[in-house]
């Protein structure tokens, strides 16, 4: 092992490393050397002298996010074997395939790579840093997934410029790592995507919806459809294939509800069963008819992205899920979500259930949703299970 810098916790803080959880917070540490900087890899150790691993040092909250709790070195070996398990279990879960090459081939602490994220799209992979560890790894991990056998990826597209701490000073640029573009079409469960990696939320895509619009195709049926928050159009697009009767986009943003347009035109050219509409959500369900539509989706931004922001978000939590109650057709089903971590999954549906008893309607749980396997939640880390959902049928 490389002779890395050591940072000593305080005595009885080694306790959660020993459980496997993945972080180390400031206040546990007793002592720091004094020449570290951001994005060092450092050794842990307990006030004892044990060795408690690895990991990645920043300023901060967390300021260790551990790689390993053995003294190994971190080099281009570590990450190629972590890339390497991580495509394997893509394999196993049958992710790879011609009619989808859409996926998360690395999920941060799911995936042994705390601070790092990739999306995989065709021969693009778009890496997403969330530490100044990850950000100083970019060239090794780029290189590394060009590498991967029977892979294929020949594009890295590095996009960090709005995860990265700022105060770290990094100054981060979007760019191409390796090769360039080729094209930003996509396939998911046999759909083509436009992907906006370049300018897009997230890395482009929100990947982790991709088995509950597959769940949504099932109900689509004959039903009058309502997206709200559509982003680039995912469930509208699986609610078309559905034979849903119509199908409603809804965005705030209009180039969100012109990229939606362009999925739909994508896979349904010509198809006057779809139309989109550039508007607030609260507006819109405040203004639509009531019984216009048999099926709704709400899948909002995260409405609480720190524990601060709980208390509002539960009002918009409650206040959006209100408004589809009242005004869903009898007999309907709301698609439900929240992607905020800081809420919990009894947080959300405890504002669900208000909301429900609010509108006085009888409403049952049909599914209890969450992220895919694709984002993997290491269980010694519950913090990494972020996306809740839930399938109610209205009566």
């Amino acid at each position: 092992m490389q002779n890395y810098k050591t940072i000593t916790l305080k005595r009885g803080k080694e306790e959660s490393l020993l459980r496997f959880h993945p972080w180390v917070f400031s206040g546990a540490i007793a002592d720091l050397p004094k020449d570290i900087e951001e994005g060092d890899i450092v050794k842990v150790v307990a006030s004892d002298g044990r060795s408690l691993g690895v990991g990645h040092y920043e300023i901060g909250s967390i300021a260790v996010r551990m790689l390993s709790t053995d003294e190994i070195s971190i080099d281009d070996s570590f990450f190629a074997d972590r890339l390497s398990q991580a495509w394997a279990l893509r394999e196993r879960l049958g992710l790879i395939r011609p009619d989808n090459t859409t996926f998360r081939l690395v999920h941060g602490e799911g995936d042994f790579l705390p601070g790092c994220v990739v999306d995989v799209y065709g021969n693009t992979a778009v890496l997403q840093a969330h530490s100044p560890g990850m950000h100083y790894a970019r060239h090794i991990i780029a290189k590394t997934l060009t590498e991967l056998p029977g892979a294929g990826i020949k594009n890295v597209y590095y996009k960090s410029e709005t995860t990265l701490p700022y105060k770290a000073r990094l100054d981060p640029v979007n760019d191409y790592i390796i090769g360039g573009f080729e094209t930003n079409i996509a396939v998911e469960n046999g759909l083509k995507f436009n992907i906006d990696w370049l300018k897009g939320q997230k890395t482009g895509f929100f990947v982790d919806q991709r088995d509950n619009r597959a769940l949504l195709q099932h109900y689509s049926n004959g039903a009058r459809v309502l997206n709200m928050f559509c982003y680039t159009g995912g469930f509208s697009v699986y609610a078309m294939r559905g034979g849903a009767k119509l199908v409603h986009s809804v965005d705030s943003s209009a180039k969100a509800v012109a990229l939606t347009d362009a999925n739909i035109e994508l896979n349904f050219p010509s198809d006057t069963r779809h139309k989109s509409y550039a508007q607030d959500a609260f507006k819109y369900l405040a203004d639509m008819p009531d019984g216009a539509y048999d099926l709704i989706i709400l899948d909002p931004p995260a409405f609480a992205k720190h524990r601060s922001a709980i208390k509002n978000a539960m009002i918009g939590y409650r206040r959006i899920n209100a408004a589809a109650f009242r005004k869903i057709a009898p007999g309907g089903v709301l698609f439900t979500f929240s992607c905020s971590q800081a809420i919990s999954r009894e947080q959300f549906r405890l504002a669900v259930f208000t909301a429900a008893a609010q509108s006085g309607r009888k409403v049952r749980i049909l599914h209890q949703l969450t992220q895919p396997a694709d984002h993997p939640v290491n269980i010694y880390h519950p913090e990494g299970e972020y996306l809740k959902g839930l399938v109610l049928a209205v009566e």
